[in-house]
C-alpha cells in the first residue's frame, strides 16, 4: 500500500531532521549497503503508532545521548519507498519483514536487528538504552563533546 506522500512527510522529517539520509530508490539502497565501510543504522520507518511513540523518539534519544554513534544514518519508508524498502528486506536475508525496524550494518553486514515486536513492547527510553548498548558494542565513532574546541 502506497501512502499519500503529504501525509507521511512529517514522519520522514522526524528522522531527516536528526541526520538521517533517505534511501528512496533501489539504486540508493544497493550503493549504500554494498559499498558501506563502517557502521550504518538503517531504519525502516512507518506510520504505525509504535514508530511514532516509541521507535523515532527512542532513536532520537539514543543519538542525542550516546557518546558512540554509527558512521551513517539511513532510512527507507515502508508504504512510501516501496521498491527501496523491498530491496532493504532482500539485503536482510532470512530476517522476516518488519516495520518499523532497525538494522545496524557494519561494513555492509547486519550485526544487529531490532524487529517491530521488540519496539512494540518497549517505551522510547528502553529503545534508546538498547540502541546505545548496540552502538557501544559495534560502533567506534565518537562525537566531540560540546565543551571541546571546534576545529
Amino acid at each position: 500500500m502506497q501512502y499519500d506522500p503529504r501525509a507521511i512527510q512529517p514522519f520522514r522529517d522526524e528522522l531527516t531532521q536528526i541526520g538521517f539520509r533517505e534511501l528512496r530508490t533501489v539504486e540508493e539502497v544497493d550503493k549504500t549497503i554494498n559499498s558501506q565501510k563502517g557502521t550504518n543504522l538503517l531504519v525502516i520507518n512507518s506510520v504505525c503508532g509504535c514508530a511514532a511513540g516509541k521507535a523515532r523518539p527512542g532513536i532520537a534519544m539514543a543519538l542525542k545521548q550516546s557518546p558512540v554513534k554509527p558512521d551513517d544514518l539511513t532510512t527507507v519508508f515502508a508504504g512510501g519507498d516501496i521498491e527501496a524498502t523491498a530491496r532493504v528486506r532482500e539485503h536482510l536475508g532470512d530476517i522476516a519483514p518488519s516495520s518499523p525496524s532497525m538494522a545496524l550494518y557494519k561494513d555492509g553486514q547486519v550485526v544487529h536487528f531490532i524487529p517491530r515486536y521488540q519496539i512494540e513492547n518497549r517505551d522510547a527510553f528502553q529503545i534508546s538504552q538498547h540502541l546505545m548498548g548496540v552502538f557501544k558494542e559495534h560502533c567506534s565513532s565518537t562525537v566531540p563533546s560540546e565543551s571541546s574546541p571546534s576545529k
